[in-house]
């Protein structure tokens, strides 16, 4: 009982009493806090060799960001200088087949309402019907008399349309005016003329009531034409209605509809627009519509973005084997601090952690002054071009996290080279 009694009153906390050979580890007490503290104490030491060591990284996460920005930048830029008249045109026209001569037929024909058909679709904003006129003669003269001793030349080609062909080519008139749809209900001889043609005339105003002749019939010219960028041809020619044209010189259908769209409807309107002129047969209509965007200026586009991208990851390779460079020389300059701390008790992980950490900082000080820069750089360069700066907040925080993780790679060699260093032989050393 006594017995008892005395191991009752035995304290359970003393490691004797309880029989334990050997005491409880105490808990480690090397926060991340602590990391941090290591890992930017030797930073500011040397500012030299810091500035060395961002610069590579700087350089590279700048150009990467401002190659990424200028390439949101300039989307709308490329697409305006290469394609902004080709990406609202369509063109749509009879499917042709060979005949037993070889010579391409159409295999059906527009209706005269075209136009109305195709305004009805969302996306299209103006149409017109355009043909070519084959003459009978072939002649196309400003004087009514044929001199014989003048030298022949190549007639103008002649063209019938509706009204709001060059609105919808996107022209302009040089002086005098279009005719409209009254013109060609009553079928008048009115022409405009594209302004090379007119200056080979000598056509230069039409206060005086100009004429021209074709095949013999007098038309008054009623305006001149110019910048239609897509049917150049247009400048060389004669343009009637296409009233005239059904009574002089018997056009029995229309050859094409062109039409202007709002940018980006090309497929829808690809799409609907046969059914809409051939709804029996929509397969008879062949219709030539852009791409949601220009094939041209997103080739063009990417080629640029390539070489900036590539020159981007070399600098930015260069920066990292800097990182890898400084941090390996860190190790070696601090062999006696590692064996100091693992004589002391650090562990190998926070050895490694420190270094590591150490890379990362420096790779995310990197990036937060390359992704800036190459923020700066779009902006001024956009502003100085009167551009719109577009850059989405993703590249620049990705640019940001991009450095850390060049730094991360930077250092897991020598963070894991100052591991196998040992207590004993780095005291020696020391």
């Amino acid at each position: 009982m006594k017995l008892a009694r005395t191991k009752q009153h035995r304290n359970p906390e003393d490691p004797a009493a309880t029989g334990l050979v050997s005491p409880v580890p105490a808990a480690d007490r090397f926060s991340f806090a602590d990391l941090l503290l290591e890992a930017t104490a030797d930073l500011g030491t040397r500012p030299g060799r810091l500035l060395m060591t961002l610069a590579g990284t700087i350089l590279g996460i700048g150009a990467l960001v401002a190659t990424l920005g200028f390439a949101q930048t300039t989307a709308g830029q490329l697409a305006r200088q290469f394609d902004a008249f080709a990406a609202t045109q369509v063109i749509a026209s009879p499917a042709t087949a060979r005949n037993a001569d070889g010579n391409s037929v159409a295999t059906a024909s527009l209706p005269w309402d075209a136009v109305e058909r195709m305004e009805r679709i969302a996306g299209i904003e103006q149409a017109a019907l355009i043909a070519e006129v084959e003459l009978r003669d072939g002649t196309v003269t400003a004087v009514p008399v044929n001199d014989p001793s003048a030298v022949p030349g190549a007639a103008p080609r002649v063209f019938a349309a509706s009204a709001g062909l060059v609105d919808t080519l996107e022209g302009n008139v040089r002086y005098g005016r279009l005719f409209d749809s009254g013109h060609d209900l009553r079928h008048d001889r009115v022409a405009v003329l594209g302004n090379r043609l007119a200056d080979r005339l000598g056509i230069t105003r039409v206060d005086s009531q100009p004429s021209i002749f074709i095949d013999g019939l007098p038309y008054a010219v009623v305006g001149v034409f110019g910048d239609v960028q897509q049917r150049t041809e247009l400048l060389e020619s004669v343009v009637i209605s296409t009233g005239a044209a059904r009574s002089d010189f018997g056009l029995s259908a229309p050859g094409e509809v062109q039409a202007r769209i709002v940018i980006g409807a090309g497929p829808q309107v690809a799409d609907q627009a046969a059914l809409s002129l051939s709804p029996d047969d929509p397969e008879r209509i062949d219709v030539a519509a852009p791409q949601g965007r220009s094939q041209l200026a997103g080739n063009i586009q990417a080629d640029v973005n390539l070489i900036f991208v590539v020159m981007s990851v070399v600098v930015l390779l260069a920066g990292g084997v800097g990182i890898a460079n400084v941090t390996m020389l860190s190790v070696m300059e601090r062999t006696g601090e590692i064996g100091l701390r693992r004589a002391i008790g650090a562990t190998r992980r926070q050895i490694a952690a420190q270094f590591v950490a150490e890379s990362v900082i420096i790779g995310l000080l990197g990036g937060i002054l390359g992704a800036a820069a190459g923020v700066f750089a779009v902006i001024t360069i956009s502003l100085s071009q009167q551009w719109t700066p577009v850059l989405s907040p993703l590249v620049a925080c990705g640019g940001a996290l991009l450095g850390a993780l060049v730094g991360l790679a930077a250092g897991s060699f020598p963070a894991r080279r100052a591991t196998r260093i040992e207590p004993v032989a780095a005291l020696r050393g020391a």
